[in-house]
């Protein structure tokens, strides 16, 4: 990690050559945010069913939250794969359906029901309210889960960008409260580390879809002035952990050519050292979430298959 004091200049990867063009042809971050899904009608398919509930928050608030299954699977008495996922948007934009696309995916492949949160978005509701909602969710599907047709005791958690980091911190404090049990962890490029002083940081600077400036404004909603100061809890910024163990296993994956490169190749570091199984995936010339904006790209298709492929040897080790 380099000094926050100093701001170096690294020369830049290259883009996967299809993905940069789609990327162009798109019209660069302003057009990736016309891409990403915000209603339900943007995710909802006919061979799955949707349903809406509303919970209790930790704060008496109100928590929306959304139920997929697969169609024709609601009578059935198995008990299913439960997927617990949080959305992306550097915790300032994005809902529930944001980032919901590999999730719907492992709905549809494994016969799972998943439930997807909206939490509250800083800055308007700051650190803690965004993990603090995600955690409440987890536990109401812990608490229901008979009722939405889930197995308790497979109920994995997952989440994309802003989401991935969420999950992290949802993970652990699941640990440190001997709160809801879980068999693992998908995150996608997630946002670990609040500092956003890493190499790849400042190397892809400027370049992609998530650079550090958007980053650091993500980060500075919500935690102001305590952003990058030692005043910052592991919920919210799990690179910060200097305890990983007793963590369900974890999938990672992350572009080459992105600002989260480095933190999420350090937290896998630190996943290991901690005695917890890890699988880490660098995509060679991805970019941030490059496989669920552009999923027909082949080297896209090939993360999207890496990702069902840890979920089935996970299912596999637990039967």
């Amino acid at each position: 990690m380099v000094k926050q004091d100093v701001v170096p200049w690294y020369k830049p990867l290259p883009f996967y050559p299809t993905l940069e063009k789609e990327l162009q042809n798109l019209g660069g971050l302003e057009g990736v945010m016309t891409l990403a899904p915000q209603k339900v009608q943007d995710v909802l398919t006919p061979d799955l069913v949707h349903e809406e509930r509303v919970i209790g928050g930790p704060d008496n608030n109100d928590l929306t939250v959304s139920i997929f299954r697969r169609a024709g699977s609601q009578g059935s008495s198995e008990r299913k794969l439960g997927i617990y996922d949080i959305h992306g948007g550097g915790m300032i934009t994005g809902t529930r359906f944001t980032t919901a696309a590999w999730a719907l995916h492992a709905v549809r492949k494994f016969d799972a029901v998943c439930v997807t949160i909206e939490y509250r978005l800083a800055p308007a509701h700051p650190d803690p309210a965004p993990v603090k909602d995600c955690y409440a969710g987890l536990v109401w599907l812990s608490e229901h889960a008979a009722e939405l047709q889930i197995d308790p005791c497979r109920i994995l958690i997952s989440g994309c960008s802003a989401g991935g980091g969420l999950a992290a911190g949802v993970a652990l404090l699941a640990r440190d409260r001997d709160g809801p049990s879980l068999i693992g962890q998908m995150l996608m490029c997630p946002m670990l580390d609040d500092r956003s002083n890493s190499v790849s940081a400042y190397q892809m600077d400027g370049l992609g879809v998530w650079d550090r400036k958007t980053n650091l404004q993500g980060w500075t909603a919500l935690l102001g002035d305590r952003r990058g100061t030692k005043n910052v809890s592991i919920y919210a910024s799990p690179a910060r952990s200097r305890d990983l163990s007793r963590l369900p296993p974890v999938y990672i994956d992350v572009g080459s050519c992105e600002t989260f490169h480095d933190e999420d190749v350090q937290y896998a570091s630190g996943l290991w050292k901690d005695g917890v199984q890890c699988e880490l995936h660098v995509w060679p010339g991805g970019f941030h979430g490059s496989d669920m904006l552009f999923p027909t790209v082949d080297l896209s298709v090939e993360a999207i298959d890496a990702k069902m492929r840890w979920l089935q040897r996970l299912l596999t080790q637990l039967e």
